[in-house]
């Protein structure tokens, strides 16, 4: 089995939460509670049981309504009254200005805010590392794979933290139950000690963890060398990034003792250090056979055409379990399906579960490509200034939108990555029960239509689905509600080839090093090269042949192709670009109506508000009179 069948079952986060109980009293400094540490590491079996207690945090970093990168990517909106499913809401919030530093949303410093803490789990890990010795029937070599598993967890978690809060405190080892209260006031640590803290983490963990899995039935979920590498690839480039090499914004921000806690100024060679790490984990992908994906067809699947079958190899590379472009994925915390997927038949507005939330925009819309494989607003022959006004589904666009069906000219002549991500009015969604083209349901999204808003909960606010969510063969109508679940994706294949096109382009410049690794995301996705898509189609012909131009089209192409998977709002971050997204207002189509031409009028669902001091969480308020040598982040 390949390395990436890993996902941690649901038994293993029951089985650690008893075990989450009594390490909080241990790590409270209770000094009578040492002995529930011995009997957690008594033997091999009560020792696993901790292991395992370790990943529970991992596992919850599946559900996307925790992940910052979805919630304030601008990619997904939800309404401001949010009824069933109960899900945590307020991260999707945030872009509407609710953050504070008094109740921060999404406060994984302290495990508040609906989120886990972090630092809770890095001390579950050290007291693995330091009790791994004590079972007398764990043998040598898995007490150096758990200790690794558990310093790959801890890396992992301090990355986290470092992403969200820029500058942290590292906790290498626990502190003793004597510690003393100054002790245990740990101040912030410069951000590149933290981010090499993080590195040497995971090459100590490389050593001893395993090429792969090799037994499936008792080790779905562990971490493995292929993604280690793959981690350490991605916190390098986040580190090379502007958001932490030489952001002056950023050059105020002091610890007690006047020290500095981001560099003055950007180094380059931070971009070569992160073109090595990428060099090696796609190696070591290539290595472990891992490859982009291609659909292939089952045996019970009908008449089905070319382009379906790669709209199918464009979603499968998400929803298909273990393909193999999945370097790491999560078993899902929540299955998504019945908050994203659209009623596609007059039945399914019988059934109370399909709610349909999760909306997706038309600034998200705009920003794929043309069927030309260039922005929108820069082919030359696609008509921009008329994308809003109504048309009608044609032969040419026949597998993609119904024809003969009013819609919006921004909905013709896109790539086929538009059509696989997103469902709309008058779009085909083919899956659902249906095998073929010739009975592919099409989306009716307006009043009266089975997808149209309904009731004051069950709607989507803007009038586009995340189709990319939703597996095919998931059937969500009156009287069935069956769903084809799939492990979450953390790092796909696709993914680090565009990271290692970044780093490339920064540390190289646009060589045809970089330009191959984008032009084998795009060709898989039935896009033509950069060069020739750029030179031929678009009003700057030259963009790519510019390190600006083409960091231009990799950010592009990144976000094109991650969307909706909980990548963008951790990269729009890095890049120091989200402001710059989000000073549009966020936009839907008139979902109240139900004639199309007064469907079809832009209007704003929200207005996001977001700050420089936004690109980091704050520290909760209180945390700063507990510990006098934090400092807060800026501008807060």
């Amino acid at each position: 089995m390949k390395a990436k069948k890993f996902f941690v079952y649901i038994w293993l986060v029951a089985t650690g939460s008893i075990l989450v109980t009594s390490c909080k009293k241990y790590l409270d400094v209770v000094p009578d509670n040492v002995a529930t540490i011995d009997y957690a590491f008594r033997n091999r079996l009560e020792a696993e049981k901790y292991l395992f207690t370790c990943y529970n945090t991992l596992q919850q970093l599946s559900r996307v309504d925790l992940n910052p990168g979805f919630t304030t990517s601008g990619e997904v909106v939800m309404p401001s009254f949010w009824g069933e499913p109960q899900m945590f809401m307020d991260g999707f919030q945030i872009l509407r200005g609710t953050q504070t530093a008094i109740n921060p949303t999404l406060n994984f410093w302290d495990g508040k805010g609906g989120a886990p803490s972090m630092y809770q789990a890095i001390r579950r890990c050290n007291i693995l590392i330091d009790n791994i010795s004590l079972p007398p029937d764990l043998s040598p070599q898995e007490k150096k794979r758990w200790t690794a598993e558990a310093k790959f967890l801890k890396a992992y978690y301090h990355f986290w933290l470092t992403r969200m809060y820029g500058p942290i405190p590292v906790i290498r080892t626990n502190l003793p139950v004597s510690a003393t209260s100054e002790e245990v006031r740990i101040p912030r640590e410069h951000v590149d000690t933290v981010f090499n803290y993080v590195v040497a983490l995971l090459d100590e963990a490389i050593t001893d963890l395993p090429e792969e899995i090799q037994v499936e039935s008792n080790e779905m979920g562990r971490i493995t060398k292929t993604i280690a590498r793959a981690v350490k690839a991605e916190v390098r480039v986040t580190q090379a990034s502007p958001l932490f090499n030489g952001n002056p914004d950023m050059a105020a921000l002091k610890d007690k003792e006047g020290n500095a806690l981001f560099a003055p100024e950007t180094d380059p060679k931070k971009w070569e250090v992160a073109v090595a790490a990428c060099k090696e984990a796609i190696d070591a992908c290539h290595a472990a056979n891992y490859q982009l994906y291609h659909f292939v067809a089952p045996g019970n699947l009908g008449q089905v055409s070319d382009s379906t079958k790669l709209l199918l190899t464009l979603q499968n590379a998400v929803t298909d379990d273990w393909n193999d472009e999945e370097i790491w994925a999560l078993n899902p915390g929540y299955n998504y399906q019945r908050v994203t997927a659209a009623r596609l038949t007059p039945g399914a507005m019988n059934n109370y579960y399909i709610y349909g939330q999760f909306g997706s925009t038309i600034n998200t819309a705009e920003m794929f490509y043309s069927n030309h494989g260039v922005p929108i607003e820069e082919d030359k022959t696609w008509n921009y200034a008329e994308r809003f006004n109504l048309t009608t589904g044609n032969e040419a666009n026949r597998f993609y939108v119904e024809q003969g069906y009013t819609t919006v000219q921004l909905h013709l002549n896109r790539e086929p990555r538009f059509y696989a991500s997103l469902g709309f009015d008058g779009g085909k969604w083919f899956g659902n029960g249906q095998l073929s083209d010739a009975t592919a349901y099409h989306l009716q999204g307006r009043i009266g239509g089975p997808a149209g808003k309904t009731d004051g909960t069950r709607y989507n606010v803007s009038g586009y689905w995340p189709k990319k969510l939703i597996h095919y063969q998931t059937v969500l109508d009156e009287n069935i509600t069956s769903e084809v679940w799939y492990p979450w994706p953390v790092i796909r294949m696709a993914g680090l080839y565009l990271l290692y096109a970044e780093a490339l382009n920064e540390s190289e410049g646009p060589t045809g090093n970089a330009l191959q690794w984008i032009n084998q995301v795009r060709n898989r996705a039935g896009l033509e090269n950069v060069e020739t898509a750029w030179t031929q189609y678009s009003k700057y012909p030259a963009a790519y042949t510019t390190k600006d131009g083409l960091r231009k089209i990799i950010q592009h192409e990144r976000r094109i192709e991650l969307c909706f998977e909980g990548q963008a709002g951790w990269d729009l971050r890095r890049w120091k670009t989200m402001a710059d997204v989000l000073s549009r207002p966020i936009q839907g189509w008139d979902i109240d109506q139900s004639e199309a031409g007064y469907y079809y009028r832009p209007r704003t669902i929200l207005t996001p508000s977001f700050q420089t001091r936004d690109y980091f969480w704050p520290i909760l308020t209180d945390n700063l009179s507990v510990n006098p040598k934090l400092v807060q982040n800026l501008y807060w």
